[in-house]
């Protein structure tokens, strides 16, 4: 039944991108009360999570969540949770793309999910260390890399430095200081009229 649920939603996602043409690599930005962070992310290897992902981003989904968990030395999520820890609302779970030749290195964005591989949702982290212990190998899925981070990196670093604790329903990793991420937009491609 599970595979059949994945094969259904794999097969809706593919006609979604069929019908709407996506750019090879938009360029997202992430608005917090902390700093911009500029993604850009690679529909040619993550076609199915991209179209997710600015799915979310279309409906304001972001708009008001917090990074929720931020760990030095490992990564910083967010866009599950409001300010006021209540979760907010998803659609169907994806396929897991993991196998797409990239990896979790400092400073790619990656798709957050539970144990099974096929749940991720709307939540992402930003990789701030070598977690390639988090990509795939023959006995397991991975989690899966869809951009990287090309402006901002400072910020991300900032995030990493505040002191966490316990938060809302998280016993530890909580930024004490909140970090909101007040708005998620994407840009315009500039390189578009020069090439017509």
């Amino acid at each position: 039944m599970k595979k059949l649920l994945v094969a259904l939603t794999l097969g809706l996602f593919i006609t979604a991108l069929q019908a709407q043409e996506l750019p090879l690599y938009p360029k997202v930005k992430i608005k917090t009360n902390r700093g911009d962070i500029v993604l850009e992310l690679d529909t040619a290897r993550a076609p199915i999570t991209i179209y997710n992902f600015l799915e979310y981003v279309k409906k304001g989904h972001y708009d008001g969540t917090i990074f929720h968990r931020v760990i030095p030395g490992f990564m910083v999520q967010g866009g599950g949770y409001a300010a006021d820890y209540s979760e907010k609302p998803t659609t169907n779970p994806i396929p897991n793309e993991s196998g797409n030749g990239l990896s979790n290195q400092p400073g790619t964005v990656a798709m957050a999910r539970t144990n099974l591989p096929h749940t991720a949702t709307s939540q992402f982290f930003i990789n701030v260390a070598d977690n390639n212990r988090l990509d795939p190998s023959p006995s397991r899925w991975g989690y899966t890399v869809f951009g990287t981070v090309i402006d901002g990196m400072d910020v991300v670093d900032a995030i990493v430095a505040i002191p966490t604790g316990p938060g809302g329903p998280f016993p530890t990793d909580v930024p004490q200081t909140p970090v909101i991420i007040e708005k998620v937009t994407v840009m315009a491609d500039k390189t578009a009229s020069l090439q017509e």
